[in-house]
């Protein structure tokens, strides 16, 4: 596809790859964690060669997805520092929702909502990682008690955390233009402007 020379460098490459192998780590996470779930979604074990290696696979997988997660963090935890702006930009999120948004709060890279789906996403990581350590049967061996409530902790930050990835796939397809940032890399600059002014003033020294 080309693209507008004037477009706005969101993301680079390492950026990009960084987020879409996270996604499709948690992907493989998600259906094998399903799979032990519920009976009903015990089939989702065919994705992995069986139960056996469903079971085998889902924790190093989760580890993957916890390394890549960190560093993904630890590039844009800064970015996601909320600040009073942004919690002018929640109270006023029913307008963003009923479409009449030109009027919202001006917005740096990210919005008071985007941030507090960061933070939401790094403590159900955490979450997920610490109870993960006592339920891994292999390397591990803590207290029948200990593995009970780590397993209920873990199954609560699971679920949070696929309701949590709904709602940001959701966002970033509604919001016409922002999915090509992570195709792309780039956004256009009306897109920036309307949903990003100081991230747009930022990049382009544009005070209008």
């Amino acid at each position: 596809m080309r693209r507008n020379p004037r477009d706005l460098q969101r993301y680079n490459a390492s950026e990009r790859a960084n987020h879409w192998a996270v996604g499709w780590l948690f992907l493989g996470v998600m259906l094998s964690g399903l799979a032990f779930f519920h009976p009903a979604l015990f089939p989702l074990t065919m994705f992995f060669g069986g139960p056996t290696w469903a079971r085998i696979l889902h924790p190093y997988i989760g580890v993957g997805m916890a390394l890549l997660f960190t560093i993904m963090a630890l590039r844009f935890w800064r970015l996601n520092v909320i600040e009073p702006v942004d919690v002018d930009w929640l109270r006023n999120v029913g307008k963003m929702v009923d479409g009449d948004d030109h009027d919202m709060p001006a917005q740096g890279k990210y919005n008071g909502g985007q941030k507090v789906l960061f933070w939401a996403l790094v403590v159900c990581m955490v979450v997920m990682l610490i109870t993960g350590i006592p339920m891994w049967r292999a390397w591990f061996t803590f207290p029948v008690g200990v593995v009970r409530v780590a397993s209920l902790l873990h199954a609560i930050a699971g679920i949070g955390m696929i309701l949590l990835i709904v709602m940001h796939a959701y966002a970033a397809i509604w919001t016409r233009g922002t999915i090509r940032a992570m195709f792309y890399g780039t956004v256009t600059r009306a897109w920036a402007k309307q949903h990003h002014r100081n991230w747009y003033r930022k990049m382009t020294g544009d005070e209008s």
